[in-house]
């Protein structure tokens, strides 16, 4: 293919030469005359490993050519790769100008070709970016229409200084947010030599993904240093303790827990985050984001308490009681805060739960709800349907096949999903609401 990469910094070198490397004929474009001048030469314009040989390779097959002038990467090509930078101001914000500046010329260029053309940023920009602020851009400038004349994408790239090389060609996943079919294909054209499955996303989710895995690296690194500061006060070589951690995948290191959802709750989480924060506390240890996870826990709760409350219903079914499915464990339950927050405030609140039985509950777990829902007996109904009669709203915490099917058959006014894998049906209720998406 042809395709054009604008932007040759990290990034955008390390796109252009790989891309070349895998057959396709890529001319970089850049106003660095520097940069340009590197990769005619076959030097990398910056330091990476195994970046410099694989540009002089491009440009000794002639696959790989760089120019300063826009019109002359454009030119022919069936994709054009953004790649310009979008640093963050001070605040936080995500500066546009050179990457709003680059869609105004490419947009201008467009609209010169009579074929169809992809352009896929590869910055990383906020969600909504680019179908919101820059395809309007695109078809101003080219007057043309987007999906029909040309497409837009966004593919995140997901490369590590010092390994870029190894990651382009050994990615963790290739993603395309896109809009249409064409469009998808081209993207999938360009990356099929990496015999990896392309996810197509919506161009929002495609956005989103490289803030949420950056996120979620910063927090490794900071759980890591802060549990290694509370330990390594007790004498404990935290490295050690981290080294076994690692090894299982089964919910350390997996995707367990990774879901949006509801707040955690149980008798081990709640109890031992608070035990292991006392250490800290007696040892004089700052550990901010562990001591943050309890009172954001508590907003997700919040959060759907306020969601049920802004609806004004007065009779509430909540599908779910313990804090997990399959156990009968009603301690910390964010279940249980939820009803006795609603109950005290003279809401009628009707509970099923598949596993629950007043009857059944011993010891703490039933000292627990007693100290919280002591007219739980009669709150607790033996079906879904004796649960959602009458109700305004629904509250869902369980999967419980026969509780979604209940709740396709009575259709309440508003349903809070606090699920979030109930299925498309229970998604498409006209009350339907999740608490986190």
């Amino acid at each position: 293919m042809k395709v054009a990469v604008i932007g040759l910094g990290y990034v955008g070198a390390v796109t252009a030469a790989c891309l070349a490397e895998l057959g396709h004929d890529v001319a970089g474009m850049d106003v660095d005359p520097m940069k340009v001048d590197d990769i005619d030469r076959g030097r990398s314009p910056i330091v990476e490993p195994r970046l410099a040989d694989l540009i002089a390779s491009g440009r000794t097959s002639e696959r790989l050519r760089a120019t300063t002038e826009l019109r002359r990467a454009l030119d022919g090509c069936e994709v054009v790769i953004v790649c310009v930078g979008t640093p963050a101001r001070s605040d936080g914000t995500v500066e546009l100008e050179h990457v709003e500046r680059v869609t105004v010329e490419i947009g201008r260029e467009l609209a010169h070709r009579n074929d169809f053309v992809a352009v896929v940023y590869r910055s990383t920009m906020p969600p909504g970016t680019v179908d919101g602020a820059l395809r309007p851009i695109l078809e101003r400038e080219s007057s043309r229409r987007v999906d029909d004349d040309f497409g837009i994408a966004m593919a995140p790239e997901f490369l590590r200084e010092g390994s870029g090389v190894e990651d382009f060609f050994d990615p963790p996943f290739t993603v395309a947010g896109v809009r249409d079919d064409r469009t998808l294909r081209l993207i999938s054209d360009l990356f099929v030599p990496l015999d990896r499955p392309l996810h197509a996303l919506a161009i929002e989710v495609a956005e989103s993904l490289k803030y949420a895995c950056n996120a979620f690296h910063a927090v490794k690194v900071t759980f890591a240093n802060e549990v290694g500061r509370i330990l390594s006060s007790q004498g404990v070589d935290a490295r050690e303790v981290m080294r076994v951690f690692c090894l299982d995948d089964r919910l350390n290191i997996s995707a367990a827990y990774l879901r949006p959802g509801f707040a955690f709750g149980g008798s081990c989480l709640p109890k031992d985050l608070r035990a292991f924060m006392h250490v800290a506390r007696l040892h004089g240890i700052d550990a901010p984001m562990l001591a943050g996870v309890i009172p954001s826990n508590d907003f997700h709760i919040r959060l759907g308490l306020r969601r049920i409350l802004d609806t004004g219903v007065r009779e509430i079914a909540l599908l779910g009681l313990s804090f997990k499915p399959q156990t009968d464990d009603l301690r910390d339950s964010p279940y249980v805060e939820l009803a006795e927050t609603l109950v005290g405030k003279g809401l009628r609140v009707r509970i099923f739960d598949p596993i629950v039985n007043p009857e059944r509950l011993i010891g703490a777990n039933r000292r627990y709800v007693e100290s919280r829902l002591p007219h739980l007996r009669e709150m607790l109904v033996s079906t879904p349907e004796d649960a959602l009669r009458n109700a305004g709203a629904a509250i869902i915490g369980t999967a419980d096949p026969g509780a979604v099917r209940a709740l396709l058959e009575v259709r309440p006014d508003h349903v809070l999903d606090l699920h979030g894998a109930l299925g498309p049906e229970v998604e498409a209720l006209p009350g339907y609401d999740g608490v986190a998406w």
